[in-house]
């Protein structure tokens, strides 16, 4: 059974108005749950800071129910089975599931999975082996159905989701390119990722360079961040090319409604289109996915890396990091 009788937890107090304030959370304590029938334990070791967090705190028409006020802070999580009243979980599992921003969780049996940290650190499945791996899985190869000699281009290249997808289009046999912030993340990149080239668009033109580094145009352009970025993109398009609207981080503390992309007669020009996914609709082909890039893992086609912090008191001021764009891979949060 848990080894503290004290479960310590963030709460959404407030709906944010810009970027998420201190004055947003309350941090409380509660006694440690027990399972019931069907349900395991879990005591929380790794929590996974997404940019969709910030969207699930907005109330509104979404792919998900918004967190309540009052309610746990959803996020997805990795950790260690302290008892179990369900058959296929045994106490000592180690699993992965949507566990809160807390320190331990009782959670339904078939709501988790069992990972295994002999085979990848737990990080790692909350990244490259876990949603952000899926997302970049899925939104490439199916929505933007990436083939050999394509030309791929990556918005937010650097974070969990675009370093995987620059790194599946260069297994599949296309150019991967990279927009990313700062001179470092660009270099990752290009260095240690593989991607035949990067767009700095902190000091490049991005509309400029990615001509010059596109000079057939986009096949398949994924973007994480909306905005500008994907303007500029839309405005390089190649015949038949396929956009994949995975995320918009720029947009996602406008305190006003964000305009549309002024470039979309770009898609009629071109006859290409643009299509928005979620990843949780690919839920039954998990396994596939991570099946295969587990293997890319092993065989070092695949590279994952994790941007680790401490504490769960540190919550709040982590989570911020994503909206500077101050983490490079998944970021992630050390309960235990």
């Amino acid at each position: 059974m848990a080894t503290a009788a004290v479960n310590r937890q963030y709460r959404l107090a407030a709906r944010p108005v810009g970027l998420p304030e201190e004055g947003d959370w309350d941090l409380t304590e509660e006694p440690v749950g027990e399972p019931g029938d069907g349900e395991v334990l879990v005591q929380v070791q790794y929590v996974s800071l997404d940019p969709a967090m910030r969207g699930w705190m907005s109330e509104g028409r979404s792919y998900i129910a918004p967190v309540a006020i009052g309610e746990v802070m959803r996020a997805g999580g990795v950790g260690r089975v302290l008892a179990s009243r369900a058959g296929g979980v045994a106490e000592g599992d180690h699993v992965s599931g949507i566990f809160g921003v807390q320190e331990y969780a009782v959670a339904p049996a078939d709501g988790v999975f069992k990972v295994d940290p002999q085979l990848a650190s737990l990080p790692t499945y909350l990244g490259t082996l876990g949603m952000p791996g899926m997302t970049a899985y899925f939104g490439l190869l199916d929505i933007g159905a990436a083939h050999a000699g394509d030309t791929v281009v990556v918005s937010g290249a650097a974070g969990a989701v675009g370093q995987v997808v620059g790194q599946i289009a260069r297994i599949k046999g296309c150019r991967a390119v990279g927009i990313a912030g700062g001179a470092a993340k660009c270099a990752y990149l290009v260095d240690e990722l593989g991607f035949d080239a990067a767009v700095d668009y902190k000091s490049e033109d991005v509309r400029r360079a990615l001509r010059g580094h596109c000079p057939d145009g986009i096949d398949v352009y994924f973007d994480n961040v909306g905005g500008e970025i994907l303007d500029a993109a839309l405005t390089g398009l190649a015949r038949g090319a396929r956009v994949v609207i995975c995320g918009a981080i720029s947009q996602y503390n406008a305190t006003q409604a964000p305009s549309g992309p002024a470039n979309y007669m770009s898609l009629l020009v071109n006859r290409a289109r643009m299509e928005g996914f979620v990843v949780f609709d690919y839920a039954t082909r998990y396994g596939e996915a991570a099946r295969e890039m587990g293997g890319w893992l092993a065989s070092g086609q695949l590279k994952t890396r994790e941007d680790v912090a401490e504490g769960l008191e540190n919550f709040p001021e982590t989570l911020l990091r994503l909206f500077r764009g101050e983490n490079i891979g998944k970021l992630v949060l050390k309960i235990a």
